[in-house]
């Protein structure tokens, strides 16, 4: 993939094209889930806007951030609660 970006999601190194959000990156890692309710249930990106705040992960250590309104960076890391934790 020719100017392809490259960010780590929870560890795993990630290749997307130019433009490609953080929620698109995530799915590429193999899983949609960015993270978990109050009662732990796990959530994926819904809306697709920022509205519906499901697709919440932790990026370059800012906990919180829209993966689905946030353009993927060279060597950003990204955290999702794939694994059971809050991001």
């Amino acid at each position: 993939m020719p100017d392809a970006i490259v960010l780590t999601i929870d560890g795993q190194s990630v290749s997307v094209a130019p433009g490609a959000s953080v929620a698109a990156a995530v799915a590429l890692a193999g899983s949609m889930v960015t993270r978990r309710s109050v009662t732990g249930m796990a959530r994926a990106p819904l809306c697709g806007m920022g509205i519906c705040q499901e697709c919440r992960v932790t990026i370059d250590g800012h906990p919180h951030q829209l993966s689905c309104q946030t353009p993927c960076a060279p060597g950003m890391q990204v955290r999702t609660a794939r694994d059971g934790g809050q991001p």
